[in-house]
């Protein structure tokens, strides 16, 4: 049983992945809130849009890492959400401070129910990738 790069690189994920999967829920906890109406938009955009750019940088460091660790597979599994993520960021709204989502149009009911569906399907993205990445570190440090 060795400890490897890869294996550090999995373990790293594991962790990072395990934030983004409480970056993930609070979006979806948020979102529920504003459709309740327990809190105002502008109270809501403030508080997550501060959490957009980390969760991006979080899920490219480790995809990096393990392109450096020659994990290809992982990476092709994750390039799609990284697409979207890059392309979600280049069309957002025209704002003053960096973040996705805008105070006056959030309320609107389709921008609410997307916001809604993408936390819940990066939710499941996550904790597949959470088991997976679990499952390549066992693999990895039981084979070496």
């Amino acid at each position: 049983m060795a400890f490897t790069f890869v294996a550090a690189c999995y373990i790293l994920a594991l962790i990072l992945t395990a934030v983004l999967i409480f970056f993930a829920i609070f979006h979806i906890i948020a979102f529920d809130e504003l459709k309740t109406d327990y809190k105002n938009p502008i109270d809501q955009c403030n508080s997550l849009n501060p959490l957009v750019l980390p969760e991006y940088f979080i899920h490219i460091f480790f995809n990096v890492l393990l392109l450096f660790a020659m994990e290809f597979f992982t990476v092709i599994l994750n390039i799609p959400l990284i697409a979207y993520h890059i392309r979600r960021y280049s069309n957002r709204p025209v704002m003053s401070q960096p973040g996705l989502y805008d105070p006056t149009t959030i309320m609107n009911a389709d921008q609410l129910n997307r916001a809604m569906r993408e936390g819940w399907i990066k939710l499941a993205f996550y904790l597949i990738s959470f088991f997976y990445y679990l499952y390549s570190m066992i693999y990895e440090l039981v084979s070496s």
